[in-house]
């Protein structure tokens, strides 16, 4: 036995297997009413938040065929940025997680969506919503526990590579897309020959042609459609002011083509420009929301013996007490895919995200009477919690941080 087993007791050891199935049906209980009073006003939502990404991607783009303009690109740089955040957190990964199958509506379903991001929705859903949350936090199963290439809990072998780990971690914060995408491939079991030759070429297959989408659609398409635009409205320009001023034109038609096809030439940079930024917004935001759900000291991870002939109470207690939330406001919420819930999100992924923030305290609730802690704080908390962590376990060796301990509802004192 480790001393990071010694000193930090498992919330799984709390409690008799009598009160982690009596904890399991109270959970089940929670799912089975909301999944009852499903209706309308989900539905409404999910259309709502549909209908606010497109109005904010043809307002960006709109806004980037004037890319030469620096309001203009800002703007639409902020825009884009807005959109595909919106695209991913609040809507893509929610409906990938099939929570919004029981409207049976063909276009908002997680068997037909694809997203605007590098993974394919097959590989996402594999290893996102099957091997992630089946083994939260179990080390050496769950493969987001560091995604493979970085130290996050001290229970974790050192090997020298860990060294860069924050020289990597940067890079993952600004290509997290990417990295996740390369991630879903899964390297040891390719490693191990658990994967056909087939399989991994259909993979490889599957990443390369959203590599090319998103490529062809954010740096070569758009900014080749703002290029023309720029150039045809300059065109246009020189051709009104020769008709005001005959003889004015600097060097015939062809120097009026030439200037006008330097400023398209120029817009065509500034929107590829513009695009890669809101990519690397978009990455950063995800990375953030993502990495403070998962890795600040709260949260506890689980060897493989702890969980052997696991419980559906078990599973519950341990999606509990392996994720943390990250407090905010309404707009914070909706921009992080309800992801500041995802203590909410792991007990219950399949259900709309809308409805974490009328679970939560009855969550609490049952973590109070239970005595098992609930993992929240405020955002920069839980980041610089998180990049500590990444920091120190670079280095050999390291202790588990405290853990909190039970939940108890905060009260006004009485005097």
């Amino acid at each position: 036995m480790t001393a990071a087993t010694i000193e930090i007791e498992s919330p799984l050891r709390r409690l008799s297997s009598e009160q982690i199935d009596a904890l399991g049906e109270e959970f089940d209980a929670i799912r089975d009413r909301v999944r009852a009073d499903l209706g309308e006003r989900d539905r409404r939502y999910i259309e709502s938040m549909i209908e606010m990404h497109r109005r904010l991607g043809v307002i960006s783009r709109a806004l980037l065929l004037a890319s030469n303009n620096l309001p203009a690109r800002a703007a639409g740089t902020v825009a884009l940025g807005a959109a595909k955040i919106l695209e991913n957190m609040e809507i893509g990964h929610n409906v990938l997680h099939g929570q919004w199958d029981w409207m049976n509506d063909p276009r908002i379903n997680s068997s037909t969506w694809d997203w605007d991001t590098a993974s394919t929705a097959e590989a996402w859903k594999h290893s996102h919503n099957y091997v992630h949350h089946t083994f939260t936090n179990i080390r050496g199963k769950d493969k987001d526990l560091g995604y493979e290439i970085m130290r996050i809990d001290p229970e974790q072998k050192w090997h020298p590579v860990y060294l860069l780990q924050p020289i990597y971690n940067l890079l993952l914060m600004a290509f997290f897309e990417w990295g996740v995408a390369l991630h879903d491939m899964d390297y040891e079991a390719i490693r191990k020959g658990e994967k056909s030759e087939a399989e991994v070429k259909r993979q490889v297959k599957g990443i390369v042609g959203k590599a090319k989408s998103q490529i062809v659609k954010d740096y070569i398409a758009w900014p080749l459609l703002s290029g023309l635009a720029t150039a045809g409205v300059e065109l246009a320009l020189e051709s009104a002011a020769d008709r005001r001023e005959p003889g004015r034109r600097r060097g015939g038609l062809v120097g009026s083509m030439r200037r006008a096809l330097g400023k398209g030439a120029k817009a065509y940079g500034s929107t590829a420009k513009a695009n890669a930024t809101a990519n690397v917004a978009r990455n950063v935001w995800a990375y953030a929301i993502i990495f403070c759900g998962h890795f600040p000291d709260q949260t506890y991870t689980f060897s493989e013996a702890e969980v052997e002939d696991e419980s559906p109470g078990g599973w519950y207690v341990r999606q509990l007490s392996g994720s943390a939330n990250i407090e905010g406001g309404p707009f914070f919420h909706v921009a992080s895919g309800n992801l500041g819930f995802q203590v909410e999100h792991h007990l219950f992924p399949d259900l709309p995200s809308t409805r974490y923030v009328e679970i939560a305290p009855q969550v609490k609730e049952i973590c109070e009477r239970y005595g098992l802690p609930y993992n929240s704080g405020p955002f920069m908390q839980q980041l610089g919690m998180v990049q500590r962590t990444i920091l120190r376990l670079a280095l050999p060796g390291g202790k588990p941080r405290p853990k909190p301990g039970p939940y108890r509802t905060e009260k006004r004192a009485s005097l």
